[in-house]
């Protein structure tokens, strides 16, 4: 074939490609009109915004504003450091984030599985129902039953004494050590339905054929769980995981301001209740910015490390 001939050929090519993807975007005219909007929504509400970073590296004053407040470079995050109370809230926040991960992820897997092996219908509705039920109360309800239920009158005392466990009622809201177990549970009982949502969508993709061979090798239910089941499930765990390790420093705000009290204080406060307080209730909202970007900054670290591990593993990733 001659070079004539190739550069015309290439050029219908060229011509036959564009000609597709105007039909394709004349097919899919609605949706690309949509996905403008939502675009827009998120350059307005979601990065525009991000121009108030300029307030974390200003001393800055709400007449000045972001343009006019003078820069004091790195002074508020070495303010932030230096602050011993600023350190242990970040203790707290890493530490009820892990543990919220963990109890969260495991429990919303398990519960996906075991309501998966559910063979009856209309008890697996019934179950499914009722497990989804907690995500729609506000934490101010969900609060309030955590507190009565562990007051010293609640019906969790009773139980442990009645039972010979405990000699007297416990003010579990009095000792640092119950926080943060309380706070897992409460996240427990709260999202562990909602979650298993994704899991069980997950399950339901699974060819059934593989069970079927399974059963045909002698596998029994946990040998199919095994074997099957959450090898399925691998890359939607892995997936999940990836973007909830991006959240350990969104550990709640809440849960914790609501349980929280004096006596605890040390173990109950996390970024979000300190830049409440400082930033917006002592009208330092460079400080409390300062804080914001630094937990935002880590999230988006936490995620990256995180990736590459699953990349460097062969594992599913997010990019």
């Amino acid at each position: 074939m001659s070079l004539r001939s190739k550069s015309k050929s290439k050029a219908n090519q060229d011509i036959q490609k564009v000609q597709f993807t105007w039909k394709e975007v004349k097919r899919q005219k609605v949706l690309l009109i949509w996905s403008f909007f939502i675009f827009i929504y998120g350059v307005i509400f979601c990065y525009l915004p991000l121009a108030g970073w300029l307030m974390a590296f200003q001393n800055y004053t709400p007449k000045k504003g972001i343009f006019g407040s003078p820069f004091c470079g790195l002074d508020k995050f070495k303010y932030l450091f230096d602050d011993p109370t600023f350190v242990r809230t970040i203790r707290n926040t890493l530490a009820m984030g892990v543990i919220n991960l963990v109890a969260t992820f495991i429990t919303a897997i398990v519960f996906a599985i075991l309501l998966n092996e559910v063979k009856a219908k209309k008890s697996k509705k019934v179950i499914q129902t009722i497990s989804y039920l907690p995500h729609f109360l506000s934490w101010i309800i969900v609060t309030n039953i955590i507190h009565q239920a562990l007051s010293h009158t609640g019906i969790v005392n009773e139980l442990l004494v009645n039972f010979g466990i405990l000699d007297a009622p416990i003010d579990f809201f009095a000792h640092p050590k119950y926080f943060w177990p309380i706070v897992a549970f409460a996240n427990v009982w709260k999202e562990t339905g909602w979650n298993a949502i994704i899991y069980l969508a997950a399950i339901t993709s699974i060819d059934p054929n593989l069970y079927e061979a399974a059963a045909i090798d002698g596998a029994g239910r946990w040998a199919k769980i095994k074997n099957v089941t959450l090898p399925g499930i691998r890359p939607t765990i892995i997936i999940l995981l990836l973007v909830n390790v991006g959240n350990v420093l969104n550990a709640g705000f809440e849960i914790q301001y609501l349980l929280g009290n004096g006596q605890i204080l040390k173990v109950s406060q996390t970024i979000d209740i300190w830049v409440l307080k400082w930033g917006i209730g002592q009208g330092d909202y460079a400080l409390g910015t300062a804080a914001g970007m630094f937990r935002s900054l880590v999230s988006i670290v936490l995620v990256v490390i995180a990736n590459e591990f699953a990349k460097r593993n062969g594992e599913e990733r997010l990019f």
